[in-house]
């Protein structure tokens, strides 16, 4: 299969330059580029990263480097008073980019209430962008209103619309539920509610969760990939946010520097080559 699209995020690239990023993910070999807004994953930012202008010049780098953008991660509560209007300006953005798919978490359970009034107005927003808003299970081990696959698709299904989908993580499951022993079928049991998926691999520590080269971790990817690859062009995206780690409680842990970008790219290299592989592709 020569079609599916598999996204290198730039969640490894934390604190490199953008031009740098991008030259390096096409020479790897990827032909496409999610671009992560995360707090806590990233460098700090505001919502002046979305404007209009900056939307520009992201889309002309990303062009110039031979790139497509299939899926935007920008993760956020939708459940305060404030969501709509950021995550609206952050679809816009997302839209202006070209993705199709927007990842974000749902809400706090605290927050279940105003997530399902703000997620009516988000989706008709999302309708008039031709965006679809994909909600990714946390890893922080806090109560949300996606916990596990099984609430995830509930959601989805209780939503009904077509703008509103899952991106699960198996990974992030890892530190969410440590007791969960099956990560990989979790992750599965999403997939007919999932518009996208996060692939990336980890391993438990006394310290806490360390990210790992796709294949290297306790998640059981190749058991994921192989019922991805029974899904004709399902999108995925390599994420492996290798500035952090989790602690024992669950909470990201950034580093001070950036990690080198020979390993970047010798950990991506590795993880294309298992995904496809995996998938039975070889583009």
């Amino acid at each position: 299969m020569t079609d599916r699209i598999i996204s290198a995020s730039g969640a490894p690239y934390d604190g490199h330059s953008r031009g740098a990023m991008l030259d390096s993910i096409a020479k790897i070999g990827f032909t496409h580029f999610e671009p992560a807004f995360i707090v806590g994953y990233t460098e700090p930012f505001d919502e002046t990263a979305f404007s209009s202008s900056q939307a520009t010049d992201w889309l002309k780098a990303i062009t110039a480097a031979g790139l497509s953008c299939h899926a935007f991660s920008s993760h956020m509560d939708l459940g305060f008073e404030n969501s709509v209007e950021v995550f609206t300006g952050r679809m816009e953005f997302a839209a202006a980019l070209g993705a199709k798919v927007i990842a974000t978490n749902a809400a706090a359970r605290s927050r279940e209430a105003s997530f399902f009034r703000n997620i009516d107005v988000l989706l008709r927003r999302a309708e008039a962008l031709q965006i679809t808003i994909a909600l990714e299970n946390p890893g922080d081990g806090s109560d949300n209103v996606i916990n596990t696959a099984k609430d995830g698709v509930a959601l989805v299904e209780r939503l009904a619309s077509p703008f509103l989908k899952l991106n699960y993580d198996a990974a992030n499951t890892a530190s969410h539920r440590p007791d969960m022993e099956r990560l990989a079928e979790d992750a599965i049991l999403a997939l007919p509610a999932s518009a996208h998926a996060h692939i990336k691999d980890v391993r438990r520590t006394a310290q806490g969760w360390f990210f790992t080269p796709i294949g290297d971790g306790e998640v059981g990817c190749s058991r994921l990939l192989s019922a991805i690859a029974a899904l004709a062009s399902f999108p995925i995206s390599i994420e492996l946010p290798l500035r952090l780690h989790r602690g024992a409680d669950a909470q990201p842990v950034r580093r001070y520097d950036p990690v080198p970008l020979a390993t970047i790219e010798e950990v991506l290299t590795r993880s294309l080559k298992n995904v496809r592989k995996a998938l039975g592709t070889t583009q």
